[in-house]
């Protein structure tokens, strides 16, 4: 994977990202230079906060994260697509995203996650909905899933992503018995080129916004970029909050 240091000595600057993926510069550079579109506010990679505790045997359920920061967060989930252009627009954005893949959509395709700025996290094997599933086929698609991600990235995932956002309580018992630290879930979500909101008309500090692998990847992580620069919102990531 990038490194967050490889991206850390571009120009400062305040472009707009197209849906080509191109930076369009708008400060008053006399030479322009490539410049990312969001500064790292710190340090990417160290712990800022850490994840509710797991009680009871259940992972605790999270939407948002709480911050008195402006920060935001981007999800990517499944890995169905695997977009050529992803890599270019995370660089360039100098937006490290969290992945939640699944094995069916990721296997076979290790090279091209490894080559990007991201932390790849847990959707289960063949993206059933949980609900109402018994345990023992909830702990084969979760921990199978988990296992999976392990051998293949060589770091087993801390968070977890149900399919559709569908869980239960034997879903969080069976996150809890895989290890992992908490069900994530999302406040916002991109689909074609735009971003929707579960409340509201913008984003707010604390969201954790839901995207796609899919072949609109580029329209829908330049709609993200763009709100959240104009909502005033750095994205940073989300795992750096649940060390």
């Amino acid at each position: 994977m990038v490194s967050c240091a490889d991206a850390a000595d571009s120009q400062t600057g305040g472009p707009v990202l197209t849906t080509s993926g191109a930076p369009v510069t708008t400060t008053g550079s006399a030479v322009p230079r490539p410049s990312r579109m969001f500064e790292p506010p710190y340090p990417y990679g160290t712990v800022q906060a850490k994840a509710p505790a797991v009680v009871d045997g259940m992972v605790p359920v999270l939407t948002r994260i709480a911050t008195d920061k402006p920060y935001v967060f981007i999800t990517i989930d499944d890995g169905a697509v695997q977009h050529p252009q992803a890599l270019e627009l995370m660089i360039s954005a100098g937006v490290w995203p969290s992945v939640f893949l699944n094995t069916k959509y990721a296997e076979g395709h290790k090279d091209y996650f490894k080559q990007l700025p991201v932390t790849v996290h847990s959707h289960t094997t063949n993206h059933p909905n949980l609900m109402g599933k018994g345990l023992e086929f909830q702990k084969n698609e979760i921990c199978g899933n988990a296992d999976f991600l392990a051998s293949e990235y060589g770091k087993r995932p801390t968070l977890f992503r149900p399919p559709f956002g569908n869980y239960d309580s034997t879903t969080r018992h069976a996150a809890a018995s895989c290890g992992f630290k908490a069900l994530v879930n999302w406040t916002a979500a991109v689909n074609d080129g735009r971003v929707q909101f579960q409340q509201g008309d913008r984003l707010n500090r604390g969201d954790i916004v839901l995207m796609h692998f899919r072949t609109t990847f580029v329209e829908d992580f330049t709609a993200f970029l763009n709100r959240a620069k104009q909502d005033g919102l750095t994205p940073v990531p989300l795992e750096d909050f649940l060390g």
